[in-house]
């Protein structure tokens, strides 16, 4: 079986079928990273953007690096961008939600988390979802958003800290 830096080599050398392995291998853990930073919004566009930089910039793949962690920094970039945008015109939640009764207490648990996330500022959500919903360790999650790892575990105790106080409200 091929590595995922083997297969990345392929892409660069025009493989469509190293591509798709790739794809398949990372597809779901890359969309719940890209879901969790991004509140559920643009997912889909964030995904496909992700792949095609990839395929673009895969000549420079440095294969002493592991791929996962050269993908989810470009994920990463991506969200930071998109952030940076501004916001949708706002809705008014009574005309999307409907009535609250009808909503099991998982969903309602799962909206709660994506808020949660959603409040926190973006370097300590990238490191959130990346350490606790990608199970990465402190070295892998600092190589992704390219900081100390005593920076990650300053921004992780620092969102953990604010998660509870917003939970509290």
């Amino acid at each position: 079986m091929a590595t995922d830096e083997d297969l990345i080599t392929a892409v660069a050398n025009g493989d469509g079928r190293a591509l798709e392995e790739l794809c398949r291998r990372y597809e779901r853990g890359l969309h719940q990273f890209i879901f969790r930073h991004t509140g559920g919004r643009d997912v889909d566009d964030l995904y496909q953007e992700t792949w095609l930089r990839v395929v673009r910039a895969a000549r420079r793949f440095d294969p002493r690096r592991r791929f996962s962690t050269w993908l989810f920094q470009i994920a990463v970039n991506l969200c930071r961008d998109w952030h940076r945008r501004p916001p949708p015109e706002p809705v008014d939640p009574a005309s999307v939600e409907g009535n609250r009764a009808d909503v099991p207490a998982t969903v309602d648990a799962a909206l709660d988390a994506r808020r949660l996330l959603a409040a926190l500022p973006e370097a300590q959500r990238s490191v959130v979802i990346l350490r606790y919903y990608h199970d990465l360790g402190e070295d892998e999650v600092a190589e992704i958003v390219g900081c100390p790892k005593g920076t990650v575990k300053s921004r992780l105790h620092h969102a953990m800290a604010r998660l509870t106080r917003l939970a509290r409200q």
